[in-house]
This record gives C-alpha cells, structure tokens and sequence, in this order.
C-alpha cells in the first residue's frame, strides 16, 4: 500500500500505509536497539547491528516511505553508537548494513515477471550494478561476522553497503 506504481502519483499514496511502513522499520530498529543495548551496557561490551538499505542513500522511485525509514534508521544508526560510547562504554559498537537489491517476497513482484525473468525496473537495476546480480542473504553474514568480531572494535557508526558496487557506479 505505500508502494507507487507507474500509473499512481504520490497523491494517492495511503498515509496510513506510510505510517504502517515507517512505524515497521523505525521501531522495529529503536525498540530491539534499547533492549539489546541494556544487556550490551551491563557485560561492558557488544554490537548492535540495523539492518538499512541503499535505498536510503539513493531513494528509489516507487518506495519513498521505505526509503524513508530506511534513512531514519542510518540516522538513529549513528546516533545510537555516539551515545552508548560516549555515556555508557566505547566498547559498545552500533552500526548498520545496507544491502542493495536482494529479491524478496515484497519487491519480487517490481524485479521479476512471473516466468522469472527481469522487469524493465529489474534490467535496469542490474544495468547499473557492477556485479551484474541482485544480493543473496549469504552476501550478508561476511559483513555481520566482521562487526561482530573483534577485527572491528575500532567501528561504530557507519552503515556498510552490500550492493555489487551499485552505489559506486554512476553510469558512465
């Protein structure tokens, strides 16, 4: 519902569909966050991970409410890691990863026809992505193991793509 498909404009975007995806993404990160971060701040150490999106670097036509959240929650991202470091612990790290395009049930319908082939919006995405491939969920747990391990304890902060170079390529 807080989808824009070609024909709509963002008149007849439903604000209570707008509401429902921004409470989903941004609640669903500060909540989770201040009860993690408790635990975090009475073992002296840890990280939280958010998950965010490229989409909230570049917004995307059709998801603006996604987009949206998505730029809400690298903001509380960077928020969150300077105030548990600096009035609970430096060891605590909070960070986030922004994958690029992944096909899932809520946006398969925008990437691929029913045959499995590539919508036009689809082409185009793999058109301007370097590695010429959406995400798999595998391409995730590289850049969780990492911030989670101690290889980053001098990390916080900072939200990482994982996009196959989407975000680097600017069409040229």
């Amino acid at each position: 519902g807080a989808t824009i498909m070609p024909d709509d404009e963002v008149y007849n975007l439903d604000i209570r569909d707008l509401d429902a995806v921004m409470k989903l993404n941004i609640q669903g990160t500060i909540i989770p966050s201040k009860i993690i971060s408790r635990q975090l701040i009475k073992q002296g150490f840890g990280s939280i991970i958010n998950i965010s999106s490229m989409a909230a670097e570049r917004p995307l036509t059709r998801v603006m409410g996604y987009s949206a959240s998505k730029a809400a929650i690298n903001n509380f991202t960077r928020w969150m890691a300077v105030e548990l470091a600096v009035k609970h612990n430096p060891k605590i790290r909070v960070n986030a990863i922004a994958p690029g395009f992944f096909v899932a049930e809520q946006n398969k319908s925008l990437l691929m026809n029913e045959d499995d082939s590539l919508t036009a919006r689809g082409e185009t995405i793999i058109s301007q992505t370097p590695m010429r491939s959406f995400g798999n969920p595998e391409d995730l747990v590289g850049v969780a193991h990492w911030l989670l391990s101690d290889a980053s304890s001098f990390v916080t902060g900072i939200i990482i793509p994982v996009d196959g170079g989407f975000s680097a390529f600017n069409g040229v």
